[in-house]
């Protein structure tokens, strides 16, 4: 019990690190070099995959600003989705990525763009606001230095969806007189949903890729459960290939872990709220500082966490290009399980021409 306590203190310590999906990356502020990840030690019996390194084709990788000192140059990576140039209170393109930042790396470098506002998505994505046509050639000014474009719009609007398509048919014709790659990030689906904002089908004749970010299977307000089970991963690749081209199809795997706990303590309470917690907790010390009643209650909290490592996402590869998906992205650089690199190889030029 007591090696159990002190595994789920240590995984706790590094909540801040590897909680952080898309929607939790401003929590995930710590920082960590290759090389000291590389030296990292596991606090418990990791499995081990068998066999020979996964073969894929393309391998993204996101890379947020700010943390480009947790990507190595050497991890086998085709693409780098630079993370990511919003759009400020005015409606305008904000944000921007010094492409140069990552001169060294020798793939493609893609302009990821975002919009965290379901507010800011609705006004700059119709047309009625004038906000659409001046974004989407500031858009492609910016993408001047990239390889290519990327779409991450997570926040549309219902009555958006067409407003939204016409926004991807334009930015993808602008994007291809640039000859730069278009791709669209999409959230994960098992079947086909009716009006649905992000339909695969549509959104693929419009892209070069569409990354399918099969993550958040279980999020931060749901139950604990995995972020990405091999059987829900299952599904998800299954029914993409019935609607998406094979070689546009990108899967999404996360690199996070998340953490939930049965007690919510940093929260504001009523005063029948904080007596029925010291009366809880028979913490009746109560003293009164500058005039202000104040108290220290030591609470029992269960930490429950599910993350990835080098064997669960090795697992989902194989799912993958056992279906004959050879395109795979990771959110994010720097959250990894540094293991994972040695079970990932690039396949050569030659393989990839073959019939």
């Amino acid at each position: 019990m007591k090696r159990f306590l002190t595994f789920l203190c240590a995984l706790t310590a590094c909540i801040p690190l590897c909680a952080g999906g898309k929607k939790d990356i401003r929590n995930a502020d710590m920082t960590e070099s290759p090389a000291a990840r590389a030296e990292f030690k596991a606090a418990y019996r990791k499995k081990i995959p068998d066999g020979e390194p996964v073969k894929l084709s393309e391998v993204w990788g996101w890379v947020m600003q700010g943390k480009e000192s947790e990507l190595d140059f050497d991890f086998p990576l085709t693409d780098i989705g630079y993370f990511a140039a919003d759009i400020d209170t005015y409606g305008k393109l904000d944000n921007i990525p010094d492409r140069n930042v990552l001169s060294g790396f020798p793939g493609r470098v893609h302009l990821v763009l975002v919009c965290d506002s379901k507010s800011l998505t609705h006004f700059i994505l119709d047309p009625a606001f004038g906000l659409r046509d001046k974004l989407i050639a500031d858009i492609l000014a910016a993408s001047e230095p990239f390889d290519g474009i990327q779409v991450d719009y997570e926040l549309i609007p219902g009555k958006d969806s067409d407003n939204f398509m016409t926004f991807l048919k334009l930015l993808s014709a602008g994007a291809r007189k640039k000859d730069k790659l278009f791709s669209v990030c999409v959230p994960a689906r098992v079947k086909t949903i009716s009006d649905d904002t992000f339909s695969y089908p549509k959104i693929a004749e419009l892209s070069d890729r569409v990354m399918i970010m099969a993550y958040d299977e279980h999020w931060s307000t749901s139950l604990p459960g995995p972020i990405a089970s091999v059987s829900w991963c299952e599904k998800i690749a299954d029914y993409a290939l019935t609607v998406i081209p094979p070689e546009k199809l990108v899967m999404g795997l996360p690199f996070y872990g998340r953490s939930w706990a049965n007690e919510k303590t940093a929260q504001g309470w009523y005063f029948s709220g904080i007596n029925r917690i010291i009366d809880q907790y028979d913490s009746d010390k109560v003293e009164y500082i500058n005039d202000i009643p104040t108290v220290d209650i030591k609470m029992d909290v269960n930490v429950t966490c599910w993350f990835e490592d080098a064997y669960s996402t090795v697992q989902k590869l194989r799912l993958y290009t056992s279906r004959g998906i050879s395109y795979a992205a990771f959110w994010r650089i720097g959250q990894e399980d540094p293991e994972i690199w040695r079970w990932i190889t690039l396949l050569e030029k030659e393989e990839k021409e073959q019939p």
